[in-house]
């Protein structure tokens, strides 16, 4: 008889639980359904208020989100590219009188193109953080080979 009720306040206590975890996660979907823009539920009383330009949040993702860590791992894998690209202009460029290594983008095409087939994107990158300086906007395969690259870091 003992053991019956025991067992009873185990199956109990686990069908509570079960109750509790449920009703936590449909709570957290019903928040999260309150800030996304795109839900169509209006059973949902409040929307939030849409940032605007200047509002810290404005453009990222919400912290702790699996965006927000696929946006960083995406940044620091570019990061990496560009050290690789800087390096590989060390490796086969040439010191100049200024004593800045510099590469035509031909020579540097046909390098590092058995690597990543993103030289260009790269490349605009580096500039745009101040590693390296070229002339144009834009750099393309055959009509601007022989433009110089210099590596400025």
């Amino acid at each position: 008889m003992e053991e019956d009720k025991g067992q009873d306040a185990k199956a109990t206590s686990a069908v509570g639980d079960l109750r509790k975890s449920w009703q936590t996660w449909a709570e957290d979907h019903i928040e999260y359904q309150r800030k996304n823009p795109f839900s169509s539920d209006d059973r949902l009383a409040s929307k939030p208020a849409h940032t605007h330009r200047g509002d810290p949040t404005y453009g990222r993702p919400p912290e702790g989100s699996r965006t927000e860590q696929r946006g960083k791992d995406a940044h620091s894998h570019v990061g990496r590219e560009v050290e690789e690209l800087c390096m590989i202009i060390r490796r086969i460029g040439e010191v100049g009188e200024d004593g800045h290594v510099s590469v035509t983008f031909g020579q540097l095409f046909e390098t590092y193109v058995t690597i990543s087939n993103k030289v260009v994107g790269i490349l605009l990158r580096a500039r745009k953080h101040g590693l390296v300086h070229f002339e144009g906007e834009m750099l393309w395969q055959g009509k601007d080979d022989d433009v110089v690259i210099t590596l400025l870091q």
